[in-house]
């Protein structure tokens, strides 16, 4: 994926015991290549759903998504998940790490759904590692890492792929507060430094102000928008 994320009028609704919960009511925004952009917004505004979305997820009830110029409702389930591995990485609160694999083997495990082998992934995923910090902690599981450190392993297996397009929901949520300045500092850092698209989805002004561009959910809706001509 080379070119931008474009959301058109885009709109999500779910059915919660029989009614209709309109989700997102119409939100039209476009991400560039190399942006960073954070996403904020109260629970129930929205940004989740948004985030679902624009990782290819989850498909609009209506409206047009657009992914590197391909509209997502034209692709089938196969390709979508061809495209989320491929062209974007994923970093989540939780961290979602495999709790007895390796820090290097976590890394890697994108790369065995590419069919890479296995000494150029363990090559590929211990360069990962090492550019979040992580380079002594290959061989360590994630229950002999630090909440911060799990987040920079998460990090790195975002990473690995080489994405062009890198979603962040929450990431500092289950971290204390040098431990997510630190992640965040690495997020700024890879934006910066490989050109990656970072989007950070969270609630937490502070994290949000660490973005060239601050988009504002509520309600379902696009409130504002910095970037926004």
């Amino acid at each position: 994926m080379t070119g931008a994320v474009e959301a058109l009028d885009v709109r999500r609704s779910y059915q919660l015991d029989g009614v209709a919960v309109d989700a997102l009511r119409g939100v039209t925004m476009r991400i560039e290549p190399g942006e960073y952009v954070a996403i904020v917004g109260p629970s129930g505004s929205g940004k989740s759903t948004l985030m679902h979305l624009l990782g290819c997820l989850d498909r609009p009830t209506s409206g047009t998504l657009r992914i590197g110029g391909v509209d997502v409702a034209a692709m089938s389930e196969v390709a979508l998940a061809a495209l989320r591995n491929s062209a974007i990485g994923f970093v989540f609160q939780s961290f979602q790490l495999l709790t007895r694999t390796t820090a290097l083997d976590n890394v890697a495990l994108p790369l065995v759904y590419r069919g890479v082998r296995r000494a150029q992934r363990r090559q590929k995923a211990a360069e990962a590692l090492d550019a979040v910090g992580l380079a002594h902690r290959l061989g360590h599981r994630p229950g002999q890492l630090s909440g911060g450190e799990q987040q920079r392993v998460a990090i790195a297996r975002a990473l690995v792929g080489e994405p062009a397009f890198l979603l962040a929901d929450e990431p500092t949520g289950n971290l204390d507060t040098r431990s997510g300045a630190d992640v965040m500092e690495i997020l700024g850092r890879l934006n910066a430094e490989r050109g990656v698209a970072v989007v950070v989805v969270t609630h937490d002004r502070d994290v949000a102000s660490s973005a060239r561009r601050r988009v504002t959910m509520r309600d379902g809706l696009l409130e504002s928008d910095s970037g926004a001509a």
